[in-house]
């Protein structure tokens, strides 16, 4: 049975909320650029993420990189296809 991505937990929504407005542009180049023109899972995208910001953001984990994906979804830049509050059961592109 797929299992929703869980919320930030406390501690990470406060560092979140401690991100200049250039920090999270920075964030969401980085998923846009972990992105195709063809759709990807979700997970796969939080993963490459990951692996290229890790060192930047240690304390950020895999729910908050989906966040960003959700948002960039709200926002019109990536289309998706499944319910991405799933991140192993949905993928995204390149909005179009």
């Amino acid at each position: 049975m797929p299992i929703p991505n869980p919320p930030l937990s406390a501690d990470e929504a406060a560092l979140v909320a401690k991100l200049s407005a250039k920090e999270l542009d920075r964030i969401d180049a980085t998923v846009l650029e972990c992105t195709y023109e063809q759709f990807r899972k979700v997970a796969m995208v939080v993963s490459l993420c990951i692996e290229k910001l890790g060192t930047s953001y240690p304390n950020f984990s895999d729910v908050f990189y989906a966040e960003r994906v959700r948002a960039l979804v709200e926002a019109g830049k990536l289309e998706s296809q499944g319910n991405v509050s799933y991140m192993r059961f949905s993928e995204v592109r390149r909005s179009q």
